[in-house]
Protein backbone atom coordinates (compact mmCIF):
# COMPACT_ATOMS: atom_id res chain seq x y z
CA UNK A 1 0.00 0.00 0.00
CA UNK A 2 1.54 2.96 -0.77
CA UNK A 3 1.60 5.80 2.26
CA UNK A 4 0.29 9.19 1.46
CA UNK A 5 2.28 11.77 3.14
CA UNK A 6 -0.60 13.39 5.81
CA UNK A 7 1.55 16.54 7.71
CA UNK A 8 0.13 18.08 10.83
CA UNK A 9 1.84 20.78 12.73
CA UNK A 10 2.75 19.34 16.33
CA UNK A 11 4.13 22.44 18.81
CA UNK A 12 7.33 19.93 19.96
CA UNK A 13 8.24 17.94 16.88
CA UNK A 14 7.45 20.03 13.60
CA UNK A 15 5.97 18.52 10.91
CA UNK A 16 5.12 14.14 11.12
CA UNK A 17 3.78 12.12 8.54
CA UNK A 18 0.62 9.67 9.18
CA UNK A 19 0.16 6.61 6.91
CA UNK A 20 -2.23 6.10 4.36
CA UNK A 21 -4.33 4.19 6.77
CA UNK A 22 -4.86 7.36 9.09
CA UNK A 23 -6.30 9.41 5.95
CA UNK A 24 -9.39 10.05 7.44
CA UNK A 25 -12.57 9.72 4.31
CA UNK A 26 -15.12 12.43 4.62
CA UNK A 27 -18.38 12.45 2.46
CA UNK A 28 -19.56 15.74 1.46
CA UNK A 29 -23.51 16.39 0.60
CA UNK A 30 -24.37 19.90 -0.92
CA UNK A 31 -27.12 21.65 -2.30
CA UNK A 32 -25.66 24.22 -5.49
CA UNK A 33 -22.21 24.39 -3.98
CA UNK A 34 -23.53 25.47 -0.49
CA UNK A 35 -20.07 23.78 0.28
CA UNK A 36 -17.84 25.00 -2.21
CA UNK A 37 -15.74 27.08 -0.26
CA UNK A 38 -15.27 24.70 2.83
CA UNK A 39 -14.75 21.78 0.57
CA UNK A 40 -11.70 24.38 -0.89
CA UNK A 41 -10.62 25.10 2.72
CA UNK A 42 -10.03 21.31 3.27
CA UNK A 43 -8.49 20.69 0.66
CA UNK A 44 -5.93 23.71 1.27
CA UNK A 45 -5.28 23.54 4.41
CA UNK A 46 -5.84 19.48 5.14
CA UNK A 47 -2.39 18.67 4.61
CA UNK A 48 -3.41 15.56 2.67
CA UNK A 49 -5.15 14.31 5.70
CA UNK A 50 -8.42 13.69 4.62
CA UNK A 51 -9.96 12.42 1.22
CA UNK A 52 -13.11 14.22 -0.15
CA UNK A 53 -15.96 12.70 -1.99
CA UNK A 54 -18.31 15.12 -3.10
CA UNK A 55 -22.41 14.68 -3.85
CA UNK A 56 -23.82 17.84 -5.44
CA UNK A 57 -27.50 18.30 -5.60
CA UNK A 58 -28.25 20.77 -8.18
CA UNK A 59 -31.37 19.77 -9.23
CA UNK A 60 -34.90 21.98 -9.05
CA UNK A 61 -36.69 20.39 -5.60
CA UNK A 62 -39.70 19.94 -4.65
CA UNK A 63 -41.22 21.95 -1.12
CA UNK A 64 -41.70 18.16 0.24
CA UNK A 65 -39.46 14.87 -0.51
CA UNK A 66 -41.14 11.81 0.99
CA UNK A 67 -38.80 9.49 -0.38
CA UNK A 68 -35.01 10.85 -0.64
CA UNK A 69 -33.55 7.49 -2.20
CA UNK A 70 -33.18 8.98 -5.59
CA UNK A 71 -30.96 11.81 -3.49
CA UNK A 72 -29.36 10.42 -0.43
CA UNK A 73 -27.75 7.01 -0.84
CA UNK A 74 -28.32 3.89 1.65
CA UNK A 75 -25.14 2.85 1.28
CA UNK A 76 -23.03 5.23 2.69
CA UNK A 77 -19.45 5.01 3.25
CA UNK A 78 -17.09 7.87 5.55
CA UNK A 79 -15.24 7.73 8.62
CA UNK A 80 -18.18 11.84 8.88
CA UNK A 81 -20.15 13.35 6.85
CA UNK A 82 -20.29 16.80 6.24
CA UNK A 83 -23.92 18.11 5.26
CA UNK A 84 -24.22 21.50 3.34
CA UNK A 85 -27.81 20.81 1.80
CA UNK A 86 -30.38 23.22 2.16
CA UNK A 87 -33.79 20.92 2.05
CA UNK A 88 -34.11 20.06 5.60
CA UNK A 89 -36.05 16.63 4.27
CA UNK A 90 -32.83 15.63 2.66
CA UNK A 91 -30.65 17.04 5.48
CA UNK A 92 -32.37 15.05 8.31
CA UNK A 93 -32.91 11.63 6.33
CA UNK A 94 -29.14 12.11 5.51
CA UNK A 95 -28.70 12.41 9.36
CA UNK A 96 -31.33 9.16 9.84
CA UNK A 97 -28.74 7.58 7.44
CA UNK A 98 -25.52 8.15 8.55
CA UNK A 99 -27.09 7.17 12.38
CA UNK A 100 -28.12 4.32 11.36
CA UNK A 101 -24.23 2.98 10.21
CA UNK A 102 -22.74 5.32 12.94
CA UNK A 103 -21.21 7.71 10.68
CA UNK A 104 -20.66 11.04 12.52
CA UNK A 105 -22.78 13.86 10.60
CA UNK A 106 -21.52 17.88 10.98
CA UNK A 107 -23.96 19.48 10.04
CA UNK A 108 -23.73 23.25 10.80
CA UNK A 109 -27.11 25.62 11.65
CA UNK A 110 -29.35 22.79 10.97
CA UNK A 111 -32.20 22.71 13.64
CA UNK A 112 -33.07 19.19 13.58
CA UNK A 113 -31.91 16.74 16.83
CA UNK A 114 -30.84 13.14 15.34
CA UNK A 115 -28.37 11.52 17.57
CA UNK A 116 -24.94 11.06 15.81
CA UNK A 117 -25.22 14.50 14.22
CA UNK A 118 -23.78 17.28 15.88
CA UNK A 119 -25.23 20.70 14.77
CA UNK A 120 -22.74 23.24 16.03
CA UNK A 121 -24.48 27.00 15.17
CA UNK A 122 -23.01 29.02 12.15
Amino acid sequence: MNDIKCTHNSKSKGRSQKPASEIQNILVFQQNGSGDKKIEGVRQYGNNCFSLEVVSIDAHLPVVIDDTKEYIPRDIEADLVLDYLKHPDLSHDLAVVCRDKKIPVVASGKKFRVKGAFTPPT
